[in-house]
């Protein structure tokens, strides 16, 4: 049943009433509307507001100058343009059911979308990486993780995002063989990223499974480590001096303390993008049969690992709440702020 013959059915609405071709609109409750715009809007503030306070941080006090927050300040800028340029226009396709920013502009928002989400999981694919260095290799970390390397990384995860979501949009080679679908589905108010195939594996690997693959592996690999360093230190022959003993205990602690928050920066990454890149290698092989609301669960899911990334630093850094503290009681404005300590002076 096609658009013209649903406007038959006084019941049923379109996204433009005096078009055609329009597409219908979802049908939602007032309770459910008001819901699922409470949810989104705190989303996109909460992905705001933390990232802009990790931006602000790390830009403005020199002690936070370092390669590791160079590339933490470019994924919290990246989650920010997220929250700015895509979440907005997502949250009202994905309540109202309808598109009504115009073709061009679906194009750039779904380039937006697929580069800064695949810029984003790359920056913790990074991340990872410099991790393995400072935990596995601390004596060599500092030679190795250097501002030439970071500025690679940053490279690498900034350009092939960008190449891979403009050249595949803008080329159609996503829409390859699902022409008749296309036609089947098409009419004004309808953005959607149609995947065949080849481009649902493909993009979804390149995107997501490469560099989650590699995460992962990095990570097992430092907790391998960690725990390895733990049970040495803990067998270890005791210090003759307290103060060599008590160096020896904050030491495990602070990589006992890395160790978990990499932890849950993985479980976070994993649950939050899993399903949405299943789904995309999954829905062309059952002809398009996944229910539009089961894709809108499982972007947002994704959308909100942007979201949890400064509440982790939040939890587990000291500096992220000293700094959040001061952004937030204008301490910062004082001439010599950007000088400040922001971690904890050890004896």
């Amino acid at each position: 049943m096609n658009s013209q013959d649903l406007r038959n059915l006084p019941e049923v609405e379109f996204c433009f009433a005096f078009i055609n071709n329009s597409c219908p609109r979802k049908e939602r409750s007032m309770p459910i509307v008001c819901a699922m715009y409470v949810v989104m809007i705190g989303a996109i503030v909460l992905t705001m507001l933390g990232n802009m306070v990790v931006i602000i941080s790390i830009t403005h006090f020199k002690q936070l100058h370092s390669p590791t927050n160079f590339l933490i300040l470019s994924m919290a800028t990246t989650d920010f343009l997220l929250s700015c340029v895509v979440m907005p226009f997502s949250m009202i396709r994905s309540i109202e059911s309808c598109w009504y920013f115009g073709n061009l502009f679906c194009k750039v928002h779904s380039c937006c979308d697929i580069m800064l989400c695949t810029t984003s999981i790359f920056h913790l694919c990074f991340i990872s990486v410099d991790r393995y260095y400072a935990v596995c290799d601390p004596l060599h970390y500092v030679t190795k993780i250097t501002i030439p390397v970071i500025e690679v990384f940053l490279l690498i995860s900034w350009s092939i995002p960008i190449f891979f979501a403009f050249g595949l949009v803008f080329s159609e080679l996503n829409i390859i063989g699902t022409e008749d679908i296309v036609a089947a589905i098409d009419c004004t108010g309808l953005c959607v990223l149609i995947f065949n195939k080849l481009w649902g594996v493909l993009a979804s690997c390149i995107a997501f499974f490469f560099p989650g693959t590699v995460m992962v592996g990095i990570y097992i690999h430092i907790f391998t480590v960690a725990r390895k360093h733990a049970k040495q230190i803990g067998m270890g022959p005791r210090m003759k001096e307290a103060g060599s003993e008590s160096k020896t205990k904050a030491a495990s602690k602070k990589e006992s303390k890395a160790t978990k928050t990499l932890s849950i920066v993985m479980g976070v990454f994993v649950l939050c993008w899993l399903p949405f890149f299943l789904l995309t290698i999954t829905d062309p092989f059952i002809n398009f049969t996944t229910p539009e609301d089961l894709y809108n669960v499982f972007l947002w899911l994704g959308y909100f690992n942007s979201t949890f990334n400064p509440i982790i630093y939040g939890m587990f850094y000291p500096w992220f709440r000293k700094a959040l503290r001061m952004i937030v009681t204008g301490m910062i404005f004082r001439p010599d702020s950007s000088t400040l300590s922001l971690f904890p002076a050890h004896p």
